[in-house]
């Protein structure tokens, strides 16, 4: 980069930081690669809140599930408080709330059938003026199925993104059943991810949430189960005691209280990252020259590690003299 390249870039990078702070120029991350949200992704206290106003902002979400799926949002509603909250969602994403429509379309990836949840996605998006441009669906536990069902599985979510681009479809692992990491769950959980990893798919990995305690102590090869329970005691009820107020009680479907904070916290880190939370590159056009050209595409994707890496591309630590 020039010495004159380099100085306008910073003048501009200047003149255009007030957008960014107040959150006036922003976009969705690209998909440049597969978004994983696993027992990794539970920490949300990280997201900068502007990240989870913009995607309650951006996404209205319909969710379909049957009782293992109502974890997530059973963690979501402990996050939630009252209306206008961080955390705050409802039906129709009042008060800058995100717009959930919970158990809609009814149904799961595996009730009453294997593909009626496939149709149903469909006659919602071709009902005239539904606004959903977010679709997920959770299994219970037809997860334990053969290789051919899960590939038929993964196409008719495929052929949905095909026909329905404008739509962000997020796809599940099914929950833990004590049969270890040898067992046939684990065997089509791992397909699932296999998948979604070399399609550049976004998973919510709903069995690894459950595979691990907090502090990242793993439990799937001790026989973990969907209660937390595993060949000698049940995680979180041992991690919950060891950890007094961290844990709050609440009713979690087939599982402890722990297992649904962790996937409502789960949801939301992935929220923020389709919202474009971490999605930061300097060299944008990959031309091997961090340039006024990659400074455009800097003013659709800001956070703090953004900004100091431009700060580093424009002279190191903070802004350097224009002298």
């Amino acid at each position: 980069m020039t010495k004159k390249t380099r100085h306008c870039c910073q003048l501009l990078l200047l003149l255009f930081m007030p957008l960014f702070l107040f959150g006036l120029v922003c976009s969705p991350a690209t998909a440049a690669g597969p978004l994983i949200i696993d027992h990794n992704c539970t920490d949300i206290s990280q997201i900068p809140h502007s990240w989870i106003n913009q995607a309650k902002t951006m996404f209205r979400l319909s969710y379909g599930h049957t009782s293992h799926g109502s974890q997530i949002v059973t963690g979501m509603s402990l996050l939630r408080g009252t209306s206008g909250s961080l955390y705050w969602y409802d039906h129709n994403g009042t008060a800058g709330g995100l717009s959930l429509h919970d158990r809609e379309p009814s149904g799961d990836l595996g009730n009453p059938n294997r593909t009626e949840w496939a149709t149903r996605t469909r006659t919602l998006l071709n009902t005239p003026g539904c606004d959903r441009n977010m679709i997920m669906w959770s299994w219970c536990g037809q997860v334990n199925g053969t290789e051919e069902e899960i590939n038929n599985y993964l196409t008719l979510m495929n052929d949905l993104e095909t026909d329905y681009p404008d739509v962000t479809f997020v796809y599940m692992t099914g929950h833990l059943n004590g049969t270890g990491e040898g067992g046939n769950v684990n065997i089509r959980n791992n397909q699932i991810r296999d998948y979604c990893t070399a399609n550049n798919k976004i998973l919510f990995d709903f069995a690894d949430i459950e595979s691990y305690d907090p502090d990242g102590n793993y439990f799937l090869d001790r026989g973990a189960t969907d209660s937390c329970n595993y060949d000698g005691g049940n995680w979180a009820d041992e991690w919950c005691d060891a950890n007094p107020g961290e844990c709050v009680s609440c009713s979690c479907a087939h599982s402890r209280c722990l297992n649904c904070q962790l996937k409502g916290r789960a949801f939301w880190y992935m929220m923020a990252r389709l919202a474009g939370w971490g999605s930061c590159t300097t060299d944008s056009d990959g031309d091997s020259d961090v340039d006024g050209s990659d400074l455009a595409s800097f003013s659709a994707v800001f956070d703090e590690d953004c900004l100091e890496a431009f700060a580093g591309a424009f002279g190191g630590a903070g802004f350097p003299s224009s002298s």
